[in-house]
């Protein structure tokens, strides 16, 4: 049996919009929350550049990158044609008005990825 970690109230979750959640390891997640209420969780960072998803725009099921405008869907965190990549999505319950993480894939889920690194590229000593 899952068990599940409190994240928010719905209503604290803008319409259209998104809150990021921060993991002891790992990027953050960003959960959003579209126009009929629903509810998704991807790992804050696009399949693309790594762009920060929760800066996006979110219309119906999709969230748009901030940085290339690469159309992502929140229900799989996959990038729609002609786009190709996936960013990991997370399991969310909604109980009672509340938001709920699988606790387990927060502690474990995706934490080997590296946030991207914005700037110029240091060069070794």
């Amino acid at each position: 049996m899952s068990e599940w970690t409190k994240i928010c109230d719905v209503n604290d979750i803008p319409v259209l919009g998104s809150r990021r959640v921060a993991r002891s390891t790992g990027m953050d997640v960003a959960v959003f929350r579209n126009d009929t209420g629903d509810v998704f969780a991807l790992l804050d960072r696009c399949p693309h550049k790594g762009g920060p998803l929760s800066q996006g725009i979110v219309f119906g099921t999709s969230v748009a990158c901030p940085l290339h405008n690469w159309t992502i869907g929140l229900d799989n965190g996959c990038a729609k044609a002609p786009d190709e990549g996936c960013t990991p999505k997370f399991s969310v319950k909604v109980d009672n008005h509340t938001v709920f993480l699988n606790t387990d894939e927060l502690a474990t889920h995706a934490t080997d990825l590296k946030p991207p690194v914005a700037g110029p590229a240091l060069k070794a000593a």
